[in-house]
């Protein structure tokens, strides 16, 4: 960059590259742990098609813990069963401890409007219009380069510009994985269908198709994988008559389709970014891992990259915490990324063969669904709850069985609760009555944290703890047993 453009460069603690549900989820995130945080999105307005779908409950759990879950609840279809390849076995989320045991129906749309206004209410300066054309790390800054002319210069970024991230790709970070193979057709369309038709859709020999509500109240999400179609270039323009000649050939009738708001087309390319991070570059959302949409996890997993980014990133861009904390974003959430790779490949394998042997093994997964041990697994993967952190996050702390535990919506003696304590962002100390609160870690001592009082503290198969620290992600940092050992000693 030349001279006369770091003259006009503003300093940030962090720029963040893309304007999508995570772009904007993790610059609130950033903002609200105290950094200065700008987000950068090329497009000047927000899209306007229905795009993602689907948010699962841990991520309306996640909205919940700042206090969104309501605005998406007003907007949203609840759906209280999900699918995995779509087996006629359906995945149970009333097992976990949660407020939103469910899935809920919501268009990107809305999820974006909702997220851009939070992440203002919250301090992000959002600079729409703005495209960035170069990434450079300095060592001790960022600088990056605006097609305008301009330049923004901060201590971090991360990139969340989607599968052809220029944040990746300058900073050098491979994105190994599958290409793609087949190309599938999505439009939402109007059509004839019963007020109380079944999720589902049916395949053939000449293919598959999948109908779902599109969360309007008005259109269906049309999915059609057409044997006749399937190696169409993903740019050419989909049509509605082509999506209706290809329902008609996978179900025998196209349900009256018609008014189509959104026709695309997707492709079952895999991929994940060899590392999260690169100096002082950080990859989160699409940036960092692309699948079919199989289960409507995308989203999901991206808005989790974000959540525990975050603080991590605030506590370190703002001299609170090393940078030895930013490691642990890629050790917690680069197998979880690994987990969505083999979890959509998987699944595209089942629902995209269309033949006697393939519906054997439908059968034979469908029927393993149906073991509530392995329904759980699946739907807790799916939806987010079950996923947990257990490794440490000081190489020197303690082995801790409530560590990176997912801390469900604990009552409080004040009447208020866990999930609601986490609202500012903060470290959450929770500790029952009569047990002396856990001390916050060395390297934790500069975050802000506050205090409450549960009624209890219980989480699936835990021995009930005295007291536990939650990060501000809604996880457990620590927790100590509420009984006393042999030698007298709360551990």
């Amino acid at each position: 960059m030349t001279n006369a453009v770091r003259e006009q460069a503003s300093g940030y603690d962090i720029a963040i590259v893309g304007g999508g549900p995570v772009g904007f989820w993790l610059a609130a995130e950033a903002a609200l742990g105290g950094a200065r945080v700008v987000l950068l999105e090329r497009r000047r307005e927000r899209v306007t098609q229905s795009r993602a779908l689907t948010i699962h409950g841990r991520t309306l759990e996640t909205f919940g813990l700042r206090g969104l879950s309501s605005r998406f609840l007003e907007v949203g279809q609840p759906m209280p069963t999900w699918h995995f390849a779509g087996l006629d076995t359906r995945l149970d989320f009333s097992p976990f401890d949660s407020p939103h045991p469910f899935t809920l129906f919501i268009p990107q749309s809305r999820t974006e409007a909702i997220l851009e206004a939070h992440a203002l209410e919250v301090g992000v300066e959002v600079r729409r219009g703005a495209l960035v054309t170069a990434v450079e790390d300095r060592g001790d800054r960022v600088d990056l380069a605006l097609d305008d002319g301009t330049a923004v210069s901060s201590r971090w970024v991360v990139g969340t510009d989607g599968a052809r991230s220029i944040v990746r790709r300058t900073a050098g970070i491979d994105f190994p994985g599958l290409p793609a193979t087949d190309s599938i057709a999505m439009g939402d369309v109007v059509l004839d269908l019963p007020a109380d038709a079944p999720l589902g859709g049916g395949e053939n020999e000449f293919g598959g198709a999948n109908i779902i509500p599109s969360g309007d109240g008005v259109h269906s999400r049309v999915i059609v994988l057409d044997t006749a179609r399937r190696h169409v270039p993903q740019h050419e323009p989909l049509t509605l008559e082509e999506l209706s000649e290809s329902l008609r050939r996978t179900t025998g009738s196209d349900f009256g389709a018609r008014d189509a708001s959104w026709l695309t087309r997707f492709t079952n390319e895999t991929r994940l970014a060899s590392t999260y991070r690169a100096g002082r570059t950080l990859l989160a959302g699409d940036a960092a891992h692309i699948h079919a949409p199989m289960g409507g996890q995308g989203l999901n997993v991206g808005v989790q990259d974000a959540m525990n980014l975050g603080w991590k990133l605030a506590l370190t861009a703002t001299g609170r915490a090393s940078e030895d904390l930013l490691d642990t974003y890629e050790s917690e959430r680069r197998p979880i990324g690994e987990r969505l790779f083999a979890n959509t490949v998987a699944q595209y394998q089942l629902v995209s063969t269309f033949t006697p042997a393939n519906a054997s093994l439908r059968d034979v997964v469908s029927g393993l669904l149906a073991v509530p041990e392995a329904n759980r697994a699946m739907a807790g993967e799916v939806s987010g709850f079950s996923i947990s952190y257990p490794e440490p996050l000081a190489a020197d702390a303690e082995a801790d069985s409530w560590a990176g535990r997912r801390i469900p919506d604990l009552p409080l003696t004040d009447g208020s609760s866990v999930h609601r304590a986490l609202s500012d962002g903060h470290f959450v100390r929770v500790s029952v009555p009569g047990h002396p609160p856990l001390s916050m870690p060395a390297f934790l001592s500069k975050a802000p944290v506050a205090d409450v009082q549960a009624v209890r503290i219980r989480a699936d198969d835990l021995p009930p703890a005295g007291s536990i620290i939650v990060r501000p992600d809604g996880y457990a940092l620590a927790g100590i047993s509420d009984a006393p050992t042999a030698d007298g000693i709360h551990r």
